[in-house]
């Protein structure tokens, strides 16, 4: 039977060979300019040492910007055509623009919350309009997250921002806290948009453009509870089962996961303690020009010395405080969204191995004539090809992700070495016209008679 004849090559090959010339679910166009390799980034992709001393975080070699990458062919719907025409010829062309701002608390007899503008203004015709005002809490964000694995489970969702305070932050809804948590939001909004797949998907559009009751009442529209614990028991399931056989490039793809989430973890928990280190630094030298200060008022030969080293530290702790403006603004995000992104990664990787698993068990159960073969082969058949379409999205997704990725960490590096060097050259310039100074008026006073600074040139 053919059913046994595709149930045979998938037994055999661990990677189905069923069509999926149709629209598949989850599927996104390939990237263009993607070459026809297979290969991974190395493992020494950030190569940090186990050393937590060691601070080098990028292998010589450079392997970040290897660019070798996947190219697999995708299935042709006029849908995923239309996408890949508009992102490839028109590849400036940008006709979604989203904002965040303004947050504003609530305050309920039940529960403490903030909610934040969402504006939208775009030029697609399936819009009702150009411009669109939102306003949406954490869990409608949690929400549409939620809806978009479910709509495309191999494709690498943004991640969101944690849901719960971070370790030593005194105060919820502080105002630090919400800004990191809005910038977060803005960039979680502005990625889907920017991906060639996510940005059409009909909860985006709702989540845009629903005022409150609206979006209410289309949650309430999704699967009932008992649907939904019936799709979780049977992951679950399949999760405890396991994969027999992972074909080789999501075996490559699994173990540039688990080492990149170390790497990036580890470097994330370096960056937060360099910046700890700065804030004390900062702290303590703030002290230093009052203290100056008070001493010149009590040394009469010494006030302008003094006074002159006061002025120096008081320099010294603003270019400090903007190096950690910088850190804190351009360098601690990137690197914290990308530990989030590897957890997604894991979660996208759990997600393809559940298909694969259920593709499995129905081939076991025709194999062992278990259940009526007409049924199961012609859900094999099915399963094939949901199976193709899940690798396929999550190859030509992961080869788009991985490049934003190295994008992403070499510009946060540079320009964090950019403003290390203005600091301190900024703080080198401030020394050395303060010596300067000093060693001219020593010699005015040592030379009087020789016309300084005359004499010194």
């Amino acid at each position: 039977m053919e059913g046994e004849g595709r149930a045979s090559r998938a037994r055999s090959s661990g990677l189905p060979a069923g069509g999926a010339g149709g629209d598949c679910p989850g599927g996104a166009a390939p990237l263009p300019g993607s070459s026809g390799s297979s290969a991974l980034l190395p493992a020494e992709v950030l190569d940090l040492d186990e050393d937590e001393d060691d601070l080098e975080v990028f292998s010589k070699d450079a392997s970040l910007m290897d660019m070798n990458s996947f190219s697999p062919m995708m299935p042709t719907s006029p849908l995923s055509m239309i996408n890949q025409v508009k992102f490839e010829d028109e590849p400036d062309l940008k006709d979604l623009f989203i904002t965040v701002d303004e947050p504003e608390s609530h305050v309920t007899t039940i529960e403490t919350f903030i909610t934040y503008r969402i504006i939208t203004k775009t030029s697609r015709g399936e819009f009702d309009s150009s411009e669109f005002e939102v306003r949406r809490r954490y869990q409608d964000f949690l929400w549409l997250k939620e809806k978009l694995e479910e709509a495309h489970p191999t494709l690498i969702i943004p991640p969101l921002p944690e849901k719960f305070i971070v370790k030593g932050m005194v105060e919820r809804f502080n105002d630090d806290f919400i800004e990191t948590r809005r910038k977060a939001l803005h960039k979680f909004l502005n990625r889907i948009a920017d991906h060639p797949t996510l940005t059409f998907n009909e909860d985006f559009k709702v989540f845009l453009t629903a005022q409150a009751w609206e979006l209410s009442s289309h949650k309430k529209q999704g699967p009932g509870l008992l649907s939904r614990m019936g799709q979780t028991v049977r992951s679950v399931a399949l999760s405890m089962r396991g994969v027999k056989s992972r074909p080789e490039e999501f075996m490559e793809m699994n173990n540039f996961i688990e080492i990149f989430s170390h790497k990036i973890n580890l470097i994330d928990k370096i960056s937060q303690r360099i910046y700890k280190e700065e804030r004390d630094y900062f702290d303590e030298m703030k002290e230093y020009g009052p203290i100056h200060i008070l001493w010149s008022a009590s040394e009469e030969d010494l006030v302008d010395p003094l006074k002159g080293v006061a002025s120096c530290l008081d320099k010294c702790c603003k270019a400090t405080e903007k190096r950690m403006s910088g850190l804190s603004e351009a360098l601690l995000p990137v690197v914290h969204e990308y530990v989030l992104y590897s957890e997604m990664l894991m979660g996208v990787m759990k997600r393809r191995d559940q298909i694969q698993a259920e593709l499995d068990s129905k081939v076991e159960a025709l194999t062992s004539k278990k259940a009526d073969t007409d049924l199961l082969t012609e859900e094999i058949g099915k399963l094939e090809d949901k199976v193709e379409c899940a690798n396929n999205a999550l190859k030509a997704d992961w080869e788009r992700w991985r490049q934003n990725m190295q994008n992403d960490i070499k510009s946060a590096f540079i320009d964090m070495a950019e403003e290390n060097i203005c600091y301190y050259e900024q703080c080198l310039a401030t020394w050395e016209s303060f010596l300067t100074s000093q060693t001219d008026l020593h010699l005015e006073e040592a030379f009087p008679s020789t016309g300084f600074p005359a004499w010194r040139g």
